[in-house]
């Protein structure tokens, strides 16, 4: 038998003269063999015998010219070897022919800017005008090359265009020639990747309680041996620690942007703060916050980290604004004492915040407590602030609205049937999630304005209890609840994956860690807040 080529095709995969074994093969075990030769010919290792034994080829024997002429940048060779393709693919239904032409374009533009990097400047022109602009073929990007004449030189050129020179673009122009054609003439690179990568995922997203990173084409985070599996025992449900310093009711808590500290607020009119060991998963009492004259509802940390603001209940007037770098009162704020301030939300770039109550204030401020604008008899319930600046206000109508101070419009985004008590907004200003009275956490998506689910199990009266995103994609929700519990569910479904005991009284607010992504906290009434991670912390 002679030797083959690793690169050496047949169009279907079929065996060569003289080779009988293939037809042994079905067509999935072709296939199958076809993507273990190119895997290995992507890790260097020798893919011929292989292919040898089956009496199959990678690629179609055109093709593989085609890619042995673009890498050597032979772009003669490589043309003839494109119209030789192009007869091959004539017939195909899925091939437009605008698919065609774009192959020939990547082709040129390719050869085009290697003549201008090396100086050939009269050989650009030629291909410019009687290759390029005669496929007639995306003009405005024909345009955008001719003004690359003008540079001085070639590294001018690669920064200009994007480019990163002749012979590291050549690998690009196969992968953007691959993407058009069939595969049973050139597979796309790296395939067997890709399907394994798709595999993962759909494992991880039947795994109750994966909460690593997605697995990608060059990186899956677990074992392709066996059927994925996530052990409860590496979720935050274990109780890790119990902090009872509070003297009475736990209404809120929040981790710092970056995960290193809580900070909890309580009807005994403190706020206090807590440092976390990641190493130990543990909660360290840090300093007390004094001086409140009415319990703590609220807390919202500024994006970057170095502010904090505390609100009140219903009756409270007074926001207080805590300098976390030095740990002192930056402000106390009063508009008027007939205010009601419960809801507050930061703008990203942490010099700006919006905050609120259901007596009808609504104020858009600066950091140091000056009035910027305010909007008249908005009653609201609970803010977010989104990337762009506009506030979402839910409000006393059962409407989450979006706001804008800058030219004070407003419009409608979410309609519910009750009240909503709380919400909250994830990273990405995608999602957002409604505590709403009577009904229980719902999930919704703020682009199509639409409803995503509703989250089943927890008990949810007309408390205010507060939700969160959580994990490392925060594709986990969890939720206090009036029954005392903490509820967990994956993003995807609307049965909680996860119901833990360990408070006595409601839970009215839940934590889940930015940064690490395995422990989150509940404050509770029972004047507690609890500590949630892995079993292996377990105390």
């Amino acid at each position: 038998m002679q030797a083959p080529c690793a690169n050496g095709a047949h169009v279907n995969g079929e065996a060569r003269n003289g080779d009988a074994p293939a037809r042994l093969l079905g067509q999935t075990d072709q296939e199958i063999v076809r993507l273990i030769g190119q895997h290995l010919l992507s890790v260097g290792l020798d893919a011929s015998l292989l292919m040898e034994e089956s009496g199959l080829h990678l690629e179609h024997p055109a093709a593989a010219t085609f890619r042995t002429h673009v890498l050597a940048g032979d772009w003669v060779k490589a043309d003839h070897d494109l119209r030789a393709l192009h007869d091959l693919l004539r017939d195909e239904p899925l091939v437009e022919p605008h698919n065609l032409a774009e192959m020939k374009f990547v082709v040129l533009e390719q050869k085009y800017l290697e003549h201008l990097e090396a100086g050939r400047v009269l050989d650009a022109l030629h291909v410019l005008r009687n290759e390029l602009t005669p496929l007639q073929h995306d003009t405005p990007r024909v345009h955008r090359l001719s003004a690359l004449m003008m540079c001085a030189d070639a590294a001018e050129l690669r920064a200009r265009a994007h480019w990163p020179g002749g012979a590291p673009a050549r690998a690009n122009v196969l992968a953007r020639v691959q993407a058009v054609l069939p595969p049973a003439l050139m597979m796309a690179p790296g395939r067997l990747r890709a399907l394994l990568a798709q595999a993962a995922a759909q494992q991880a997203a039947r795994c109750r309680f994966h909460a690593a990173p997605p697995a990608t084409d060059d990186h899956i985070p677990f074992s392709l041996l066996a059927d994925h599996h996530c052990s409860p025992d590496h979720f935050p449900i274990h109780s890790l620690q119990v902090l009872n310093e509070h003297c009475d009711e736990v209404w809120f808590c929040k981790w710092s942007p970056d995960g290193s500290k809580l900070a909890s607020g309580s009807k005994d009119n403190t706020v206090m703060i807590w440092d976390f060991d990641p190493v130990a998963k543990r909660l360290s009492f840090r300093k007390s916050l004094d001086g409140h004259s009415y319990g703590v509802s609220y807390l919202s940390w500024s994006p970057d980290g170095r502010y904090l603001i505390a609100a009140g209940p219903e009756d409270c007037p007074d926001l207080w604004i805590w300098n976390m770098e030095t740990e002192q009162l930056h402000l106390k704020m009063t508009h008027s004492q007939e205010d009601s301030l419960t809801a507050v939300a930061w703008h990203a770039s942490s010099d700006k915040f919006v905050c609120g109550g259901a007596r009808g204030q609504f104020y858009h401020c600066a950091l140091d407590g000056t009035l910027i604008n305010n909007w008249d008899g908005v009653r609201v319930n609970a803010l977010a602030c989104r990337a762009d600046g506009k506030a979402l206000a839910a409000d006393t109508h059962h409407r989450v609205r979006a706001y804008d101070f800058s030219d004070l419009t407003d419009r409608n985004l979410i309609q519910e049937e009750h009240a909503v008590m709380a919400m909250t907004l994830n990273a990405a200003d995608t999602l957002l999630l409604l505590n709403v009275a009577n009904q229980g956490v719902h999930l919704w998506d703020i682009r199509a304005r639409t409803l995503v689910r509703r989250f089943r199990g927890l008990s949810q009266g007309h408390f205010t209890i507060h939700a969160c995103f959580g994990g490392a994609h925060q594709d986990f929700i969890a939720s206090g609840s009036e029954d005392n519990k903490v509820y967990i569910w994956h993003i995807g479904g609307e049965e909680p994956i996860a119901v833990v005991s360990g408070h006595t009284r409601c839970v009215n607010a839940v934590a889940w860690n930015p940064a690490h992504h395995d422990v989150l906290v509940s404050a509770s009434d029972d004047y507690s807040l609890r500590l949630w991670g892995p079993r292996t912390h377990h105390s």
